[in-house]
């Protein structure tokens, strides 16, 4: 029975060794080194020494130069947890966020055809607004979130037909042509504002939210009205939005293969 006991509480020493390791890790100091580690941890040196050399070989970590981060190896793994949990539910932290730093209603959408639907809204505070609501559905080819599908979904393209893009306004894109020049902006800039569109007092800056498999799940936008939010803001709100959605696309997995 002694010798039962010792089999099993071994390897759970073991696992609970490598969890002290792995807590080691933060977003405020993802890449300690192995000294950090050891007084971290208040393992013996050469054992932690020992096990952060194995888990660097089995994937758990990765090393460069004599710093330590989390391994690609235990992201990949990760990922498919993932894929149980609600879009919804992974990025609405992330609309919060953005609306809190902004000031402006934050919207999730995801894309049925020729239309953008709102799955998830984080709204402003501000008296004056334009409401967003979870269900409103509007067309691709008016606003910033359409431009990113566009940009990055290219069966989204299969859902247009020229005569059937209406104009809403007269700052409305009714071409084809149109739509890829604002297309091949949005890819470049990694975002996109635009403003007057559907509505003449209101305007939109978007990014996109790609999926564990580098898939787009959906784009994360701002809307506002454009009395208080105007072309000259887009500058420094596009790369806000962006940042944004590449938070929303780390809470879904996603692994850039860039650089």
């Amino acid at each position: 029975m002694a010798s039962e006991q010792s089999s099993t509480s071994s390897p759970l020493l073991v696992l609970h060794k490598v969890a002290e390791i792995l807590n080691c890790f933060s977003v405020a100091d993802p890449e300690p080194i192995l000294q950090q580690i050891i007084r971290r941890t208040g393992l013996p040196s050469s054992t932690c020494q020992r096990l952060v050399q194995n888990m660097v070989r089995e994937g758990f970590l990765d090393r460069e130069g004599d710093r330590y981060r989390i391994g690609i190896g235990m992201v990949r793994w990760a990922a498919p947890g993932t894929l149980g949990l609600d879009l919804v539910k992974l990025v609405k932290p992330v609309l919060q966020q953005l609306r809190d730093e902004t000031g402006e209603t934050a919207c999730l959408y995801v894309r049925d055809g020729a239309f953008r639907t709102v799955v998830a809204v984080a709204e402003t505070r501000h008296v004056v607004m334009r409401p967003f609501m979870v269900g409103m559905v509007m067309p691709l080819h008016a606003g910033a979130p359409g431009k990113i599908f566009l940009a990055y979904d290219p069966d989204a393209w299969n859902s247009l037909s020229e005569p059937e893009l209406s104009p809403f306004t007269s700052a409305t894109p009714v071409t084809l042509d149109v739509l890829r020049v604002q297309a091949e902006e949005a890819r470049k800039q990694g975002f996109f504002a635009a403003f007057g569109e559907r509505n003449e007092d209101v305007g939109s800056v978007a990014a996109p939210v790609f999926d564990h498999a580098g898939r787009l799940a959906g784009v994360l936008g701002l809307g506002f009205p454009t009395q208080r939010v105007t072309p000259a803001d887009a500058p420094r709100l596009g790369p806000i939005v962006a940042r944004a959605a590449a938070a929303a696309c780390n809470a879904l997995a996603y692994q850039s293969t860039e650089g």
